[in-house]
């Protein structure tokens, strides 16, 4: 973080140190409705990725295969959502079958952002968008009904990941080069480049140093970015923050391979995952300090998703059998399990969270616990409510749901959130 930005918001960071100093313990002890925000009729998989202050989410809503658990990527369809107190509408295409969303992709005015197909076959056979139908994949900007496409840096494809509320976009773009760090017979095998979209321009994020690829996740109020350096396949070399399009790594644990960063708040506070070759972990990053979120006993690996302005961080865990686990909210550095904070009749246990907002609601996927639809997988939004609960969810279910989610929509979406964006590689 530079001299100058760490001035400008030092007051912020002060006044948001003495707020947590003083409610930390009461957040964490924060009890939470759960509504389920399902899925559209065409799907049967609801992921809620994106979260405003006004408690609308924006939803990755996936077809998957009934009965095929071995089937792997790609899903059969897929549409980005928005939910508005529980109306839930699709956002449309760029004239192909499927859309779907990232990190971020929603702000206060509503407006959206994701990646789209259009009607176009990609002239090198690639499939960006990893639906299997080869078409091309455009970021696109959705506002008041209507969605556009956003720019490419010269090649065919991108995707666009965040807004804030200036309406400026992060993301990705193809240049159109080959990308010398693909293995033979890669499918996707161009450079992408980190994006900020403003006012319908595309500004080039940079990798660092020798790296090919970048790719920008996250943005916050100021326009500063976060996401990765790397190669090809989406090996996250390093985490790293632009500021003014400048771009510096963030401290890791020395391995590359799966390093990202993101979210990043209007504090500069930052979070992602580092390696240490062998699994990833949950990170945050102030000042250039790095900390390493714990996981759970049992857990093997954890992700931070997003971090809020009062500097509330949440993600998720996979177990040893590698399946999502829990969702998890970090309190003063101690991991809790957010089912812990749900009452035990809930019908939903959370599988991941991927957004908190300032208001402390947190959004992310969830298993059906019982019922005609137990083991559907729909989007949740939580909210914090001032009540005190028994008995939760975690203590009805134990460590983990009843429920073993489709190997296909396991690995898509941990190819959503480790730095693999650029499925097929």
């Amino acid at each position: 973080m530079s001299a100058v930005r760490r001035s400008r918001n030092f007051w912020i960071l002060w006044v948001t140190t003495v707020v947590l100093a003083c409610f930390g313990n009461a957040v964490a002890q924060a009890s939470y409705k759960v509504t389920d925000l399902g899925h559209l009729d065409s799907a049967n998989l609801g992921c809620a990725m994106g979260l405003n202050n006004r408690g609308w989410t924006e939803v990755m809503e996936g077809k998957m295969p009934p009965g095929k658990e071995n089937y792997v990527v790609p899903l059969l369809g897929g549409r980005a959502a928005i939910d508005i107190d529980g109306i839930n509408f699709d956002l449309g295409t760029l004239g192909g079958k499927n859309s779907f969303v990232n990190y971020g992709g929603i702000n206060d005015q509503g407006q959206a952002v994701g990646y789209a197909e259009t009607s176009v076959p990609d002239p090198n056979g690639e499939d960006v968008c990893a639906f299997g139908t080869g078409l091309t994949c455009r970021p696109f900007f959705w506002q008041n009904g209507s969605m556009s496409a956003l720019p490419t840096l010269g090649g065919n494809n991108g995707q666009a990941s965040a807004i804030n509320n200036h309406g400026q976009v992060a993301g990705y773009a193809e240049n159109g080069v080959v990308d010398s760090t693909c293995k033979p017979n890669t499918a996707n095998n161009r450079i992408v480049l980190g994006v900020l979209w403003e006012n319908g321009k595309a500004q080039t994020l940079p990798p660092l140093g020798s790296d090919p690829d970048s790719e920008a996740v996250d943005i916050n109020s100021q326009g500063d970015t976060v996401g990765y350096s790397g190669t090809c396949g989406g090996s996250a070399n390093h985490a790293v923050v632009w500021e003014y399009g400048n771009p510096t790594p963030l401290p890791d644990l020395g391995i590359p391979g799966s390093n990202e960063a993101y979210g990043i708040n209007d504090q500069g506070q930052i979070v992602g995952t580092v390696s240490n070759g062998t699994f990833f972990y949950a990170a945050l990053w102030q000042d250039q300090k790095l900390t390493v979120l714990k996981p759970l006993p049992g857990d093997i690996l954890a992700l931070g998703e997003a971090i809020n302005n009062q500097g509330q961080v949440v993600g998720s865990a996979l177990d040893s059998k590698f399946e999502w686990s829990h969702a998890l909210i970090w309190e003063n550095g101690k991991p809790i399990n957010i089912n812990a904070l749900f009452p035990a009749s809930s019908n939903l246990y959370a599988t991941m969270a991927n957004q908190i907002n300032d208001k402390g609601q947190i959004s992310g996927m969830a298993v059906v616990r019982s019922g005609p639809h137990k083991g559907e997988v729909d989007a949740f939004l939580a909210t914090p409510v001032d009540e005190s609960i028994d008995r939760s969810v975690a203590d009805e279910v134990g460590a983990h749901p009843d429920f073993a989610m489709p190997a296909h929509a396991k690995t898509l979406l941990l190819h959503k959130i480790v730095g693999l964006g650029q499925l097929g590689r």
